[in-house]
């Protein structure tokens, strides 16, 4: 490497030490996060978009879908960043057994209210109902919620044992991208119509419904 390359690299490195510093401080590390939060959420649905245009699930791509996904980014980002200076406040030790009550604390807790937060923030951004929101919080939520247990355990003993705390957020959404992509698949999946009754089978059910609502003739008494 010559020297004037050297040099060029050196800056490099000074702009971008002095970026993490200030990004990563504790004055601007809600910032931070809320940033990465959101951008990575709109990535993970433009992935997700992505594929089902090559796949021809949909023509092109829906950038107010993908500007929905992001600001629920802001407002889950919101819940992680406190979530996680609360478990580390209350939980400061690296203990197995403290890093084993932080995760059955965010599966049980945080992560239920992740995903209300979620779906709550996506209807009030499509002007649902709260019928509505209900409805498919009952329709979708639990889909979500089982795939949070097939990811999260394992990852975040990686990240409460390993991850320094004002890394987690970063970390989390890092490693949730994958999860953002499938996020974005499950609340925008369209609902299989109902399935057409054949002829016979609307005429068994008919004959049987009028067989049950057909007045019984009593027998008449004999004089």
């Amino acid at each position: 490497m010559s020297m004037r390359n050297r040099e060029r690299w050196q800056k490099v490195q000074t702009i971008l030490s002095r970026w993490h510093n200030v990004a990563f401080s504790k004055k601007f590390l809600l910032f931070t996060n809320l940033g990465i939060s959101i951008s990575l959420s709109m990535l993970g649905d433009t992935m997700e978009q992505s594929y089902e245009r090559l796949t021809g699930q949909i023509e092109g791509w829906d950038r107010t879908r993908t500007l929905r996904m992001g600001i629920s980014g802001f407002t889950v980002g919101i819940v992680c960043h406190y979530w996680y200076q609360c478990l580390d406040y209350y939980y400061p030790k690296r203990t197995l057994k403290t890093v084993v009550h932080k995760i059955l604390l965010d599966q049980f807790i945080c992560s239920p209210f992740y995903i209300g937060v979620f779906f709550l923030t996506m209807g009030l951004l499509e002007d649902n109902t709260w019928e509505e929101v209900k409805e498919e919080i009952n329709d979708k939520a639990l889909t979500l919620y089982k795939a949070e247990w097939t990811v999260w355990p394992v990852a975040q003993l990686i990240n409460f044992f390993f991850v320094s705390p004002k890394y987690r957020v970063l970390y989390d959404n890092t490693i949730s991208l994958g999860y953002d992509v499938y996020t974005s698949r499950v609340k925008y999946r369209k609902k299989e119509p109902p399935k057409m009754l054949s002829n016979s089978a609307a005429l068994n059910i008919y004959k049987a419904h009028r067989n049950q609502t057909k007045p019984r003739q009593h027998p008449t008494k004999k004089n």
